[in-house]
């Protein structure tokens, strides 16, 4: 019988378009050698041009996936995405207040497009309930200003930031930045800060980078990685799918997802 894989969970927003949202998610955990799974908090009409509309799934609802999904499947790794109001914050803090495996929060906002995805009044929520519960959480530069108030626009305050908003957890926190012409993520835990640094690729085929870099350590802390080698791992994948993505819309285009899990293993020059 062959042997079963692990199994990661997403617990995210639906993208039609396939190029973010738990579609994106489902990708990447198979192309890392994972099997996926998923509980619905909304759905999106959009593409890759913008977001034309959104539909909160009834938070019942989403209770029962959660049950259907957890009593029946052994997870070892879960990541949240766009989950859009304070009432689903607390029903999603709720059900991980006792998960033991990985959680990673990638605390979705903005769409790439600029269109809101989270309300007001969800965001203190999620600083309050779902931060403190967290593996690692993954805001890029934007999403780390709106959860602190403050800007991120050197080095020293995306520093100043990622270690702020690594107190509120209980594990680490990434944050995404763009600084002059490099990409540089700050990884900030209890006890250092680290720097990764890469060129800023100049391209319109970003749409569902964060999902995918979320997703990617997501199923790498399920393959029984440290969080610093699934995280080196994810970035390496993601830059390889944003430097080989395809043209599939006329508007922000979505990585290279497809593969058999074999890009796992690529490196990447950062």
């Amino acid at each position: 019988m062959p042997k079963s894989p692990p199994i990661a969970l997403t617990i995210a927003g639906s993208d039609p378009s396939g190029g973010a949202g738990l579609q994106a998610d489902l990708k990447t955990f198979h192309n890392q050698g994972v099997y996926g799974c998923s509980v619905v908090t909304l759905l999106t009409a959009q593409n890759t041009q913008g977001v034309q509309g959104i539909h909160p799934i009834p938070p019942s609802f989403v209770l029962s996936q959660w049950r259907s999904v957890t009593s029946d499947l052994k997870v070892s790794a879960i990541k949240t995405g766009a989950l859009g109001t304070a009432e689903m914050i607390d029903l999603i803090a709720d059900c991980l207040s006792d998960v033991t495996c990985p959680i990673v929060i990638d605390p979705v906002m903005i769409s790439k497009h600029g269109h809101a995805i989270i309300d007001d009044d969800a965001v203190s929520q999620l600083t309050k309930r779902l931060l403190p519960l967290a593996t690692l959480v993954t805001p890029n530069s934007l999403e780390a200003e709106r959860l602190l108030d403050c800007r991120i626009r050197n080095e020293d305050e995306l520093i100043r930031a990622s270690q702020t908003l690594q107190s509120l957890t209980r594990g680490a926190v990434l944050v995404k930045a763009h600084l002059a012409n490099e990409s540089v993520d700050c990884l900030a835990t209890a006890d250092q800060v680290e720097l990764f640094r890469s060129p800023r690729l100049q391209t319109d085929r970003t749409h569902g980078s964060g999902c995918v870099l979320s997703a990617a350590i997501t199923a790498n802390l399920s393959l029984g990685r440290s969080l610093l080698d699934a995280i080196v791992h994810a970035r390496q994948f993601v830059h390889q799918a944003i430097q080989t993505a395809p043209v599939i819309g006329a508007g922000i285009n979505p990585l290279e997802l497809r593969g058999n899990g074999d890009s796992r293993s690529s490196v990447v020059d950062d």
